[in-house]
């Protein structure tokens, strides 16, 4: 039988620590989505007007004002291709690209065929933070180097290439529209409008919001649809004077079951995690006078090097769980029981 109110000893031997790197490219996307936003327009004059060979492309960045990674991570973005699949591609790049000793990549454009010489590519360590195209490098203006040629000719052809498949380049299609005005623009800013839906309500800094968001869409995803669960919800109690009731990062409720969860992932310490300890008691106790269940949802570093904090919590907790898909489908399960 699964053993739901865990010491701090076991929660912390299925906690992961470290935030995940999903999570970590997705807030690196949010931070810099206002940045793209901004600078569409000029990125879809570039495109638009570059439609006499595959390269013209070069010149109308030159003439621009866009920087040379900035274009880049418009490129990114509209394939879905940046980070972990850079990185793999850089790992494989001679397996992948090499041919009698040099290293190229043959695509079509326009009902011809091209073969394109990269000019600085393979390098050690390709990434985001190589291109300069994270949060921090886009604060930089880089110019148009030969390594920034290699990454747009791969980003606008490379579905059309002859290793698509095998560099996992079927997105990096909209080279194909290059000069083409109306197209482009209804490519992109739909692109964009898909961006802004994923990335929606967040804001820089926001781990701790897209980490309660995937709770919320795996415990929707997880439960029944007679669930209900409420993200920054909250549980009228007898006892409990608040206009509101007691607010929780979660809520879930069933028929006249009802369950308050609370999330904390700090990977460097601070207060909050000994905030949420010197509530827990009177939490818990409202709880069950009311009829109602707690759990937490902890992990992080920083939390567990408040070892005092997490012993509280975990000692007024119905149920405490670590950060991943295997200890959220343990939460699921024991909500599932708490209503049988």
């Amino acid at each position: 039988m699964t053993k739901y109110n865990r010491t701090i000893s076991e929660l912390e031997s299925k906690a992961i620590l470290w935030w995940p790197e999903r999570l970590t490219i997705e807030n690196a996307l949010i931070s810099v989505i206002p940045k793209l936003i901004e600078t569409q327009d000029e990125f879809l004059g570039v495109i638009s007007s570059s439609n006499e060979n595959p390269y013209h492309v070069f010149e109308k960045i030159n003439e621009s004002n866009l920087s040379a990674n900035l274009f880049l991570k418009h490129l990114c973005v509209l394939a879905d291709y940046g980070g972990e699949p850079i990185q793999r591609l850089g790992r494989a790049f001679s397996a992948i690209f090499k041919n009698n000793n040099k290293h190229s990549i043959s695509f079509a454009w326009k009902t011809n065929n091209y073969t394109y010489e990269f000019l600085a590519l393979p390098v050690s360590g390709l990434g985001n933070k190589k291109l300069f195209i994270d949060g921090e490098g886009l604060t930089q203006s880089m110019p148009l180097s030969d390594i920034y040629k290699d990454m747009i000719v791969i980003l606008l052809f490379g579905s059309t290439s002859t290793v698509s498949d095998e560099a996992g380049l079927s997105s990096c299609e909209i080279g194909m529209l290059l000069g083409e005005k109306v197209a482009l623009e209804d490519f992109v800013k739909q692109r964009y409008i898909n961006v802004s839906r994923i990335t929606g309500g967040a804001t820089a800094n926001s781990l701790g919001q897209l980490a309660q968001k995937e709770i919320v869409e795996f415990l929707k995803n997880s439960l029944s649809e007679e669930f209900k669960v409420i993200s920054n919800g909250s549980i009228a109690l007898n006892g409990y004077d608040k206009e509101g009731g007691m607010p929780f990062d979660i809520v879930v409720e069933r028929d006249n079951m009802k369950i308050g969860i609370e999330a904390s992932f700090q990977v460097t310490t601070n207060s909050t995690i000994e905030r949420k300890a010197g509530q827990s008691a009177d939490r818990i106790n409202l709880m069950h006078e009311n009829g109602y269940k707690i759990a937490y949802v902890l992990d992080g570093a920083g939390n567990f090097q408040r070892r005092s904090a997490i012993s509280t919590i975990c000692q007024n907790s119905d149920c405490t769980v670590a950060f991943s898909d295997e200890e959220f489908d343990v939460l699921a399960e024991w909500i599932k029981e708490s209503h049988d």
